[in-house]
């Protein structure tokens, strides 16, 4: 299933400081047309995060939302299969959310949520496993002042608003850092035998031992 082929849905919000859109999936050559807000640094620098962001767009199962100010993108979301190198790339079902990012002088105005409720509106992820992995070395805790258990909750309860809930996991990278956590949604049309092969790959240390 190639889940950027939808019509691309556009909704607007106004905040103290502009209307924003919110619009997705987005192809390439559209977010190669735009400027990119240069506080959007918090994954790599402004520049490759764009073309990062165009690579996943053209990607069979990459999605791209953005949160764009006329021609500037504030903030964006992205979906892409796992890495082939993790075990949830053995799951024809998985798919990940790899990162939701906004500049910081956008944030508490309701953007990343904007952006989630938008994406999670396509139909074609309610057939799919998706998954958010944390790791607290990428969060932001200077600038927004929390530690990285209120971060941790702030994020819990944003993916919570679309229906993830945290999962328990033997994954090494997730076990790296105590406030690592593992997220995932179960789509509505999901059949059971997706679901029982995901809860076999949450725990698989037991399997080499």
């Amino acid at each position: 299933m190639i889940l950027n082929e939808r019509k691309k849905n556009k909704k607007e919000i106004n905040t103290p400081q502009g209307q924003v859109i919110i619009e997705g999936p987005v192809e390439r050559d559209y977010i190669a047309a735009l400027l990119i807000d240069p506080n959007l640094s918090n994954f790599r620098n402004p520049a490759r995060q764009k073309e990062a962001l165009m690579i996943v767009a053209e990607s069979p199962e990459g999605m791209i939302y953005i949160a764009r100010h006329g021609k500037t993108i504030i903030g964006y979301l992205s979906f892409h299969s796992p890495s082939p190198y993790t075990r949830w790339s053995r799951h024809p079902r998985i798919l990940e959310l790899g990162a939701i990012e906004v500049s910081a002088p956008w944030r508490r105005l309701g953007i990343a949520s904007a952006l989630l409720k938008e994406a999670f509106q396509n139909e074609n992820l309610e057939e799919y496993i998706v998954i958010v992995c944390e790791f607290q070395q990428h969060w932001d805790l200077r600038g927004t002042r929390m530690n990285a258990w209120n971060y941790q909750r702030m994020l819990t309860r944003l993916y919570g608003s679309v229906g993830f809930k945290k999962r328990r996991t033997d994954d090494p990278e997730i076990l790296e850092h105590p406030a690592n956590m593992l997220l995932v949604r179960f789509g509505s049309k999901l059949n059971n035998v997706y679901i029982k092969a995901f809860e076999e790959l949450t725990y698989q240390q037991s399997l080499v031992d």
